[in-house]
């Protein structure tokens, strides 16, 4: 998930996590005891072979570990100790000037790369905060309970610095019943976040405000068209870009059933007391694509959902994991295994941590899409609730 921006003052955290100790830094621990290990060193192996000069290692692992005044400070120590160690001998065993401008010059090219360092890292937490805004912006939170759905989702950035891509979900509840949609937006960086709330704006109006589920597909593909003729008319080079997307509709005088509009996305995953199934497969054109078919917009389609079953969408960053040998990550299979262990994997924030484990340990960590796993199910009335809790019975 994105990561919390921190001030200044907080970059030791975000840059050496195990360089503390009760919340505090410890991170000039290491390069003092480099200078008390050289000072011993030094004292003991007699006046002909000096290990004091040494002592410029100090600042330098200074720079990449401590912020600048830790480092200044640690500067002004090595030459104080270099002074004080150095005097010490006799004259004929001194290293003496030579060796005293390196540890001084040492010093200060340290504390000016700790300077550019810092800049540098600072420069990139607020870059990787006005992307993690971005997807607030786009994902905005859903409370619990929205909309009469059990929810739960996370996204996982390809691109673990930009953490920025084209996933996007949200619940809307409207006229006739709760909408959800998840899609994927061709391509990355801020021109698929762009395409992302466009899509996401007009499926909270419209998911809102229409009756019809058809409509609110309609207005979903009318809204990708004119995002693309306004980007071409900008003469960006994204006026080709697409989605895919699955629209949801849970009818608010139809408990039992769920319709699905599917724009050439991977069909969800029914996860429940029965096993796990899929939804019918979508056989629509991505968002964008429409005129290319005379068949116009993918149909509606309907399927029942027993109490107690949990939808389960996610984007091809989970289908398309690879481990190191190329195989995909097989999702229904685990799914089904873990089900059939603990009946309780049909809850959604276990099957979105389920699902996202998995996909993670299958590929090692290493991504190769972004991924957004998103898991949706009725909230259970009073009179079955016990019904969910205990699918067995």
């Amino acid at each position: 998930m994105p990561q919390r921006y921190q001030p200044p003052g907080e970059t030791d955290a975000q840059r050496h996590p195990l360089l503390r100790v009760r919340g505090r830094s410890v991170a000039w621990l290491p390069p003092l005891l480099l200078l008390l290990a050289v000072v011993a060193v030094d004292r003991a192996t007699g006046g002909e072979f000096r290990t004091v000069s040494w002592i410029v290692l100090v600042p330098a692992i200074s720079a990449a570990l401590c912020g600048v005044w830790g480092t200044a400070v640690l500067a002004a120590l090595s030459i104080v100790a270099y002074v004080a160690v150095d005097t010490s001998w006799p004259h004929q065993y001194r290293t003496g000037i030579p060796d005293f401008i390196l540890v001084a010059a040492g010093g200060a090219l340290s504390v000016l790369a700790c300077v550019v360092r810092v800049r540098g890292e600072r420069r990139m937490l607020h870059m990787q905060d006005v992307a993690a805004t971005t997807r607030r912006a786009v994902l905005r939170p859903l409370p619990p309970g929205y909309g009469g759905l059990d929810h739960a989702g996370v996204y996982l950035a390809a691109d673990s610095d930009a953490r920025i891509g084209g996933d996007f979900y949200d619940i809307q509840p409207g006229t006739g019943g709760t909408r959800v949609l998840l899609g994927d937006v061709q391509g990355k960086g801020l021109g698929a976040v762009d395409a992302a709330a466009a899509l996401l704006g007009t499926f909270r109006e419209a998911g809102h405000r229409e009756a019809d589920l058809a409509a609110v597909a309609d207005r979903l593909e009318q809204r990708m068209v004119r995002h693309r003729e306004h980007t071409a008319a900008l003469g960006r080079d994204d006026d080709d870009r697409f989605a895919t997307a699955v629209l949801l509709g849970f009818p608010d005088d139809d408990p039992g059933t769920v319709k699905v509009v599917n724009f050439g996305h991977e069909p969800p995953l029914v996860v429940g007391p029965r096993g796990v199934r899929q939804l019918p497969p979508g056989d629509g054109l991505p968002l964008g694509l429409g005129k290319l078919t005379k068949r116009g917009l993918p149909p509606v389609k309907r399927a029942r959902l027993a109490p107690g079953e949990t939808l389960l969408l996610f984007t091809d960053g989970v289908t398309e994991a690879r481990d190191r040998g190329g195989n995909f990550y097989p999702l229904a299979e685990e799914v089904a295994r873990a089900l059939a262990a603990d009946p309780r994997t049909a809850e959604p924030e276990r099957l979105v941590a389920l699902v996202r484990d998995g996909t993670l340990r299958h590929c090692a960590g290493h991504l190769g899409d972004d991924t957004t796993i998103f898991a949706v199910r009725r909230r259970a009335a009073p009179d079955d609730a016990g019904a969910v809790r205990h699918p067995e019975n």
